[in-house]
């Protein structure tokens, strides 16, 4: 007797229309559990059909014929989605059997932004002349504090930052403006922070952030290390509610800053569990040696490392080599845990390093991604 065949089921192909009032030149792209929430992924770039207007049609693979989970972006997290008002959207969800549907985005974000006034932090002067015993100078050092510090009981984790006039300051051509970055953090439930910024030496800025011999001659880092260390963290540590411990305590900086948090980490790791390095400028120590890490006992530390394509020459390479170095070397393999985040279209400023701070911050202290 001859058995009759199932008829094998016919999957169809789903088609998204995405209407957005609100367009530019940027693509658009979908991100979601068909592809890890990948945010440039060119398998899921929609077309471009009008002004205003794209469509896209999923594979008809089996995968796609159940619930899609997804969202629109214009090619980051940085510039996902936003409702009309400026608010973060819910995932979408598509769960009908239906063959087309039509999607509408009000806004945009473009650079994190735009962002709630509500969820600001606050801003807190520690002192204009904040004393420096090791360099025997002061500076202005500010905390930037969660919007709701007086009102919790909280106790936060920390990030000192190097270059405060360049990182909220309204009147500087330079500004990373992360107190605005904090804001949409805060909405996105990303975590909560305080960030102690400290400013840097005005025409001594190279020489205070040089570290040890280099070609620039020999700089003052050290010292300065030692001062956040031995001064700046225990004073942090009494005035403001934080988690002193090194899990909970960062450091970071673009540029020289961001050479000297290198080293703030590696030769303090006891201090430092966290390493915020964008940009740096490893082309003073063109032939940095790491044989001085054998003088200190290692730990678990987490080393976000950015830097852009359009930078210089080395740059990329450059940061490339030392995340390498770093993971070849025997007594940090399986302690230390590197993200090393290119764009290729990054330049040497400050709007870089704000589009890239949150993804920093995020990744720092608030995941258990490895790398």
């Amino acid at each position: 007797m001859k058995l009759q065949e199932s008829p094998i089921k016919s999957q169809t192909s789903r088609k998204i229309i995405l209407q957005t009032p609100q367009d530019d030149h940027r693509p658009v792209y979908i991100s979601g559990n068909f592809n890890d929430w990948a945010t440039q992924d060119s398998r899921f770039q929609m077309n471009k059909i009008a002004e205003g207007k794209y469509e896209f049609t999923f594979p008809s693979d089996e995968k796609f014929q159940g619930e899609l989970i997804y969202k629109f972006t214009k090619g980051d997290w940085s510039e996902v989605e936003i409702d009309r008002y400026g608010n973060k959207t819910p995932n979408r969800h598509w769960k009908d059997d239906q063959i087309t549907r039509i999607e509408k985005v009000a806004k945009w974000r473009k650079n994190w932004l735009p962002y709630r006034p509500s969820q600001l932090p606050k801003i807190h002067l520690i002192s204009e002349e904040f004393e420096i015993p090791q360099l025997n100078k002061t500076r202005k050092i500010w905390a930037l504090l969660p919007h709701d510090y007086e009102t919790s009981d909280q106790n936060y984790p920390v990030l000192y930052l190097h270059d405060a006039q360049n990182l909220f300051n309204e009147k500087s051509a330079f500004n990373w403006q992360i107190d605005k970055k904090l804001a949409v953090m805060s909405d996105y439930g990303i975590g909560k922070i305080i960030i102690i910024a400290i400013e840097h030496a005005e025409s001594e800025r190279i020489q205070e952030y040089n570290f040890g011999r280099t070609i620039l001659g020999v700089g003052h880092g050290k010292k300065y290390i030692r001062f956040i260390t031995d001064t700046l963290k225990p004073f942090v540590d009494q005035t403001f509610r934080t988690k002193p411990e090194r899990e909970f305590t960062g450091i970071g900086g673009s540029s020289m800053g961001g050479l000297v948090s290198i080293f703030s980490g590696l030769i303090y790791p006891e201090v430092f569990g966290k390493l915020m390095v964008f940009s740096p400028s490893l082309w003073v120590i063109p032939k940095i040696k790491l044989s001085f890490l054998d003088f200190f006992e290692p730990q678990e530390t987490r080393l976000y490392l950015y830097a852009g394509g359009d930078e210089s020459e080395t740059m990329v390479k450059h940061v490339s080599k030392l995340r390498n170095r770093l993971l070849k070397r025997e007594s940090l393999q399986g302690i230390m845990k590197i993200r090393l985040s290119i764009n290729e279209q990054g330049k040497h400023n400050e709007v870089y390093w704000s589009d890239e701070f949150p993804k920093a911050i995020e990744w720092l202290f608030f995941s258990d991604k490895p790398e």
